[in-house]
């Protein structure tokens, strides 16, 4: 990274200082390393910085004026007028432009670096300008770096950078040094626990941007030492950096040069990747220029979305461009285009895609510089930050290139990005999930691996080769449970009687049909249904482990939207697979995979194909013992469903002329989450929800009811409620708790709840529900 070093302002006294000194020498450069030694900076052409070592060549011609650098040294004594230091300073800053040979002769005289250190403290602008420049020259030299930092060089510049007003040429110099003592790896550390850090991303937002680029230099050398990220991450560097990274940046490319070396350090961190995957950024793998040299996208002028279908959007060209300009342009006029209906996750991935598959024609992917820039050259694992529409584009592109240690990169580096919901629908939008699941068939058992990580971290709609299974059995599954997952859809249709307090209840939802329709559209229906496939699935259900029944239970709920899929599970003997589940021990272990296979059967219960088949006495035999077994109270919710959609469709004829199903579904299930629901909320809505339902549900007289909600530890919750709650939660609470009084076995633990004194708060008060409180009290023992 170069920054020009030239004055702005004239000596005011030429005669004082024989502008001899100042010869007519190239200006000095700034060149940043990323390497932690070596040489750090040179001067101008044609000198230059010599391989991991700090001399420098010069030109061997005299300098006119040496003879006074020990004039000026002694005029920055501190005995001397303030206008002498600080025109003798700004002598001395030209005289160092002149390179190494003038630097070693100004430091012949060690005492200068701690007189120009004092000068930092000048309430002049000109002499804390002259003296940041004189010592980063100074310091530009490896040999003399240690100097300026023992002679409190850093402590002076970080009380100069914290005064109120400075002018751009002051910071712009400050900074300078500090980015040339930031080369050495324990300055490094003594800058980043220093008060400095705050100032340099303050420094990010300057006005003047040779400042910015200044304190982005430094940044980008603290990054290079690990201890410091942690440290740069706490102070927040990635948010104003990855701003610079942004497509609607305009500025200055220095900066984004060192904001993206710094971030892609910062990277090298799993945690730290997601913090900037969080600002709208994308690592993506340099996998060479080369590689995509075998990219072959179809010539067409006409912009298509992921799975190929055609764009309703007026078509003015004709005719294929052979560099893929016109999709770009056409790519470009679909984000802008009004009456185009896209979502924008799809509109975006046009772009992205266009814009990509363009610079990938032309060769303007990772050129030279573009490879270059990113660390050491013998690094196996090279990367570039990029937007994150074109880091999603492009990492979708790399997926279509035929080297395998590239796509296996971009895969890798899909599964790291995709930690979030709108992370996921811009990969599945830029056509990702089709690429992935094709390359799990890829003869290259890296690439094979690295798909599907991405297709797990992506939720993948669609596995379609049966021979996938086998030792990856687990990852597939889940790859497929973790999208064809109905669940949540499925309880909103059946269980949202006892959770909203509505008196709908179970039986009002029994005909509740999630509609599941539109999501497998996304899927080829034929390849899913197919027999090996399906059988495989229902296989498991008998004889794997439960987190494997549970994802199998999972997949297979969710093909039955499917007609075809439906018939064919059915034909399988899915009853006996489920009762075989059902019937199993240990059902704490299996309790999720009880509930998913419940979930299931009531999907399939919605078939006439498949009422005309089931036993369902056998069924529902199953069920009630699960149901009142002690397997977790989470895992019955889809149990009890279940059971009271078996009953609403044989009817009590056939279950019992009491039909005692209702009835066990509130014992075993719907009083124990109120009960739970009014101890464990931290919503108050959700416990007077609880409190007024469990009311319902006592009042209508359910046998053994009060029991329990007092062995469900309800006493106690119930009147906390009482004493906070509003009137609606008052009145139902007490007429529970005088149900519950009427059981003499629950007195002990009624008056050790300390319902008492809420009692007589609440009879003295008058208030709408003293006449139930003082009933309630006469029968306590008080």
């Amino acid at each position: 990274m170069i920054f020009k070093t030239s004055r702005r302002r004239r000596i005011e006294n030429p005669h004082s200082l024989n502008l001899k000194l100042c010869s007519a020498r190239p200006l000095v450069t700034r060149v940043g390393s990323s390497s932690d030694s070596g040489g750090t900076f040179d001067d101008a052409t044609p000198q230059k910085v010599s391989d991991g070592s700090s001399d420098f060549e010069t030109s061997s011609s005299p300098i006119s004026g040496d003879g006074y650098v020990g004039l000026f040294i002694r005029m920055l004594g501190l005995d001397n007028d303030p206008l002498d230091r600080e025109q003798a300073v700004d002598a001395l800053w030209k005289y160092s432009l002149g390179g190494k040979q003038c630097i070693d002769a100004i430091m012949k005289s060690r005492g200068s670096v701690f007189l120009t250190v004092n000068l930092l403290n000048s309430e002049s602008c000109v002499a804390c300008e002259a003296a940041a420049g004189l010592l980063r020259m100074i310091s530009s030299v490896n040999i003399y770096r240690d100097l300026v930092a023992e002679s409190g060089a850093i402590q002076e510049i970080s009380s100069l950078l914290r005064r109120s007003s400075l002018s751009s040429e002051v910071k712009e110099q400050s900074l300078c040094l500090l980015s040339n003592l930031s080369v050495d790896e324990k300055l490094r550390l003594q800058i980043a626990n220093s008060d400095l850090l705050p100032l340099l991303i303050k420094f990010l937002d300057d006005e003047d941007m040779r400042v910015t680029e200044a304190a982005g230099g430094v940044l980008a050398n603290l990054a290079l030492s690990l201890t410091n990220h942690k440290i740069l991450v706490e102070a927040g560097v990635i948010p104003p950096l990855a701003k610079f990274l942004r497509t609607d940046f305009e500025g200055s490319k220095i900066i984004r040069k060192e904001a993206q070396s710094t971030l892609l350090e910062l990277a090298k961190d799993d945690y730290y990747k997601i913090l900037l995957i969080e600002e709208g950024m994308v690592v993506v793998p340099l996998v060479g220029a080369a590689a995509y040299k075998s990219f072959r996208p179809s010539l067409h002028s006409w912009p298509s979305l992921p799975d190929g279908s055609e764009l309703n959007v007026k078509q003015n060209l004709k005719g294929p461009s052979r560099y893929g300009a016109s999709e770009l342009l056409l790519g470009l006029h679909v984000e802008d285009d009004k009456n185009t209906k896209l979502e924008e996750a799809k509109k975006n991935a046009i772009v992205g895609r266009t814009q990509q598959q363009f610079l990938a024609r032309i060769g303007a992917i990772e050129t030279e510089d573009e490879s270059n820039k990113t660390g050491s050259p013998t690094s196996d694992q090279r990367f570039t930050i990029l937007p994150w529409v074109d880091g999603v584009a492009r990492l979708v592109l790399i997926l279509e290139l035929e080297d395998e240690s590239a796509i296996a990169k971009a895969a890798e580096s899909i599964a790291d990005s995709s930690i979030s919901e709108h992370m996921r629908t811009s990969f599945k939008e830029a056509g990702a999930v089709k690429n992935l699941v094709r390359l799990i068939d890829h003869h290259s058992e890296s690439v094979r691996l690295a798909a599907i990580r991405a297709l797990e971290r992506l939720s993948v709609r669609s596995l379609k080769d049966s021979d996938a299974f086998g030792n990856s059995t687990y990852m597939i599954l889940n790859i497929l449970a973790r999208i064809l997952d109905p669940s949540k859809e499925m309880k909103s249709k059946f269980y949202d009687g006892p959770v909203n307090g509505s008196k709908k209840g179970w039986n009002e939802a029994r005909t509740s049909t999630p509609n599941l329709t539109s999501s497998l559209q996304t899927f080829q229906e034929g390849d899913l249904s197919d027999p090996t496939f399906l059988s495989r699935l229902v296989e498991i259900l008998t004889s794997s482990s439960p987190v494997l029944q549970t994802k199998a239970a999972t997949i297979l709920e969710f093909l039955t939207a499917s007609e075809a899929c439906r018939e064919k599970i059915i034909s399988l003997d899915i009853e006996s697979a489920l009762d075989s589940l059902f019937r199993q021990k240990f059902f704490n272990e299996a309790g999720l995979a009880v509930s998913a296979a419940s979930r299931l059967l009531t999907r399939l219960l919605d078939s006439d194909q498949f009422r005309k088949v089931v036993n369902s006495s056998r069924l529902t035999d199953s069920l009630r013992n699960i149901l009142t077994s002690r397997i977790p109270l989470q895992n019955k919710d889809w149990v009890a469903a279940c059971l009271v959609k078996l009953g609403s469709l044989w009817g009590p004829a056939n279950l019992g002329s009491e039909n005692p199903i209702n009835t066990e579904v509130m014992l075993y299930e719907t009083i124990p989450r109120l009960v739970e629901q009014m101890k464990d909320s931290y919503s108050p809505e959700a416990q007077e929800v609880a409190v007024l339902e469990l009311n319902r549900v006592i009042s209508e007289g359910v046998v053994d009811s009060s029991r329990v909600v007092a062995g469900e530890g309800g006493i106690f919750p119930l009147v906390k409620l009482i004493e906070e709650g509003n009137d609606k939660v008052v009145e139902a609470g007490l007429a529970i708790l005088y149900n519950l009084s009427m059981d003499p076995e629950n007195h002990p633990a009624i008056i050790a709840a300390g319902v008492v004194p809420t009692l007589r708060r609440i009879v003295l008060s008058e208030r709408p529900q003293s006449v139930r409180a003082l009933h309630l009290l006469r029968t306590l023992p008080t």
